[in-house]
C-alpha cells in the first residue's frame, strides 16, 4: 500500500512538472496502454474492462482533437487521422473486435514515435542555455 502512494505521487509530480511536449507524449503512452489493456480484457473476456479501457483510449484521442492549434496545415490532417481513430474505437467497442484496435494501436504507435522523434529534434536544435537537463 505504502508503494502504491508513493508511485501515485511519482506519477503525479511527473505530470505537474512536465513540459507541454512531454505532457503529450505521456498521452500518447496512456492511449497505447489502453488499446492494450482493451485487447486483453477481451482475450479475458472481461467486457467491462474493455469497454473501460476503450472510453479512455476515446477520452485522450478526444483531448487531442480538442488542443489542436488549427493555425497550422498539419492540425486539419490530425484532426481527421483522430477522428478516424475514434470512429474505429467505437467499432472495436461495439463489437469488441482486437483486429479494430490493433489498426488504432499502429496509428497511436506511429503517432507517438513521430512525436518522440520532433521532441528530440527539437531539442538538438535549441540552444544549450535553454536545454534543460532531465
Amino acid at each position: 500500500m505504502v508503494m502504491n502512494k508513493a508511485s501515485d505521487q511519482y506519477k503525479e509530480n511527473s505530470i505537474f512538472t512536465a513540459s507541454p511536449e512531454e505532457l503529450t507524449l505521456m498521452l500518447y503512452n496512456g492511449l497505447i496502454k489502453f488499446i492494450m489493456q482493451a485487447q486483453m480484457a477481451i482475450d479475458e473476456k472481461n467486457i467491462e474492462k474493455a469497454h473501460n479501457c476503450i472510453v479512455r483510449a476515446e477520452n485522450i484521442i478526444g483531448e487531442f482533437q480538442a488542443t489542436l492549434d488549427q493555425k497550422y496545415d498539419i492540425s486539419n490532417n490530425l484532426y481527421l487521422i483522430y477522428d478516424y481513430m475514434n470512429r474505429r474505437l467505437v467499432d472495436a467497442s461495439i463489437k469488441k473486435d482486437k483486429e479494430i484496435l490493433n489498426e488504432v494501436l499502429g496509428f497511436a504507435k506511429e503517432l507517438r514515435d513521430t512525436w518522440s522523434q520532433a521532441m528530440k529534434m527539437a531539442k538538438q536544435q535549441m540552444p544549450k542555455s535553454q536545454q534543460v537537463a532531465k
